[in-house]
């Protein structure tokens, strides 16, 4: 038994080993990049110089405007949010039932062997019930989150109306564990400035995802037993 128990204990301590290794980042297939799409081969005789489709300007500002272009966004988010909650019920109940007079007498009654309480001669048809019930509950929530930085994304696809749809990911491995920027939404090409830059606040249905793993984030997670006991599941 002894034995036993040593082995298990072995193969626990290995097993938190293995985990506390530094894994590599892994890659999300929906922040993926995605490649630009082949030109069209040149019309032969279009022109001794230029070629219809390979032209490339030189006044304009590099901005993203086709599939595959790489176009950078400023994270600027931050948030406020604050919620309070107070309930408060309370209910009392009282109902009696006097002794009634049937033909010119108040009934008693005497009821042996059946109910040991009730083997007297003086019980009567008195009813009588109180009850009181009080509940007080009283929460508050509150939450700020502030997000900055840069992140250069991908053109997914352009819609018809010329709007881009934007998405990547950002992967930094950190000590013991690994930090993701996720971003995904659509963007209007005017408000792309000169830079090829572009506000998060610009986004539409913007998806800005922020998450880690390690031992650092494994360490900000409840257990079960706690979230058990803070779950509507909890009876009391």
């Amino acid at each position: 038994m002894t034995k036993r128990l040593f082995s298990l204990m072995m193969l626990a301590l290995v097993a938190a080993g293995l985990a506390g290794c530094k894994s590599a980042p892994v890659r999300d297939p929906a922040y993926a990049p995605i490649r630009p799409v082949m030109a069209p081969p040149a019309p032969v005789g279009n022109g001794s110089i230029y070629q219809a489709g390979y032209e490339q300007s030189w006044f304009e500002d590099m901005r993203a405007r086709r599939v595959g272009d790489m176009l950078t966004i400023k994270l600027a988010e931050k948030t406020d949010a604050k919620k309070s909650a107070t309930t408060e019920v309370s209910k009392s109940n009282s109902n009696s039932v006097t002794n009634p007079t049937l033909l010119g007498s108040t009934p008693q009654f005497n009821a042996p062997g059946l109910i040991p309480l009730l083997s007297n001669r003086d019980n009567n048809l008195n009813f009588s019930l109180e009850s009181e019930h009080d509940f007080s509950g009283e929460g508050d929530s509150e939450q700020n989150n502030e997000l900055t930085g840069d992140i250069t994304v991908t053109v997914i696809e352009v819609l018809p109306n010329g709007y881009l749809m934007v998405r990547g990911e950002k992967r930094i491995g950190i000590n013991q564990g690994n930090e993701y920027v996720k971003v995904s939404g659509i963007v209007r090409p005017a408000d792309i400035d000169a830079t090829n830059t572009v506000l998060s606040t610009r986004l539409a249905d913007p998806t800005i995802v922020y998450v880690g793993d390690g031992a650092v984030a494994d360490s900000n997670v409840m257990g079960w037993l706690g979230r058990f006991f803070i779950s509507a599941l909890f009876p009391f």
